[in-house]
C-alpha cells in the first residue's frame, strides 16, 4: 500500500508541475477560440480536471503542452455543440494552425510560457504611447477596430497604420529577445 501511495504522489506532483508550467499556455490558448470570460474558466477547470483523470493516458516521451490543449479543443467543439454554434475559428484547419504556433513559442527561447509572457510585457511596455495604446485597445481591451479609432480620435485608417506599426515594433523587439523567429515575424 505504501508503494501506490508513493506512486500516487509522484503523479500528483508530476501533474502538479505541468499543469503549473502550462496553464497561462492553456488560457491563452482557449481565449484564442472562446470570448465568453465564464465559459473560458468552466473549460480551463474542466480541461484540467480531466487531464488529471487521464494521466495515465499522457505518453512521457511526447510534450504536454498539445496534449493538453487536445483535451481543450475537444472541450471547446463539446461547449460549441451544445450552445449549436460553432465559429469559423473552429475548423480543424485552424486549430491545427493555433497549435502550431502554440509549438512555435515553446521552441523558442525563455524556459517557461511565463518567461515568454514576460518578455512580451517588456516589449508592449516599450512600445510608443500611440502605439502602446493601440496595441492595447485592440488586443487586450479586444475593441473592435472602429471601436478603437473611436477610443483613439483617429480615422479607421490611420488606427490601422498604429497598429501596423505597433506590431513590428512588437516583432522586431521579440526577435531581439529570441522569443520570435524571424519566420513567425514575417507572417
Amino acid at each position: 500500500m505504501g508503494a501506490l501511495d508513493l506512486s500516487e504522489q509522484k503523479s500528483r506532483l508530476a501533474f502538479e508541475i505541468l499543469a503549473r508550467e502550462n496553464s497561462r499556455m492553456l488560457m491563452v490558448y482557449l481565449r484564442s477560440l472562446v470570448r465568453d470570460e465564464a465559459a473560458i474558466d468552466d473549460l480551463f477547470q474542466e480541461a484540467m480536471i480531466v487531464a488529471w483523470r487521464r494521466l495515465d493516458e499522457c505518453d512521457p516521451d511526447r510534450p504536454f503542452g498539445p496534449w493538453l490543449r487536445g483535451i481543450a479543443s475537444r472541450l471547446v467543439m463539446a461547449h460549441y455543440r451544445k450552445q449549436k454554434t460553432v465559429p469559423i475559428v473552429l475548423q480543424d484547419a485552424v486549430l491545427s494552425a493555433v497549435d502550431r504556433h502554440f509549438e512555435n513559442i515553446n521552441l523558442l527561447a525563455g524556459n517557461t510560457w511565463e518567461d515568454k509572457v514576460v518578455a512580451l510585457r517588456d516589449c508592449v511596455d516599450a512600445l510608443p504611447d500611440r502605439q502602446k495604446v493601440a496595441i492595447s485597445g485592440r488586443y487586450f481591451d479586444d475593441l473592435p477596430m472602429q471601436a478603437l479609432a473611436e477610443r483613439l480620435e483617429v480615422t479607421l485608417e490611420a488606427c490601422k497604420k498604429r497598429l501596423q506599426r505597433g506590431r513590428a515594433i512588437l516583432a522586431e523587439c521579440l526577435k531581439k529577445k529570441g522569443v520570435l523567429s524571424a519566420a513567425e515575424a514575417a507572417s
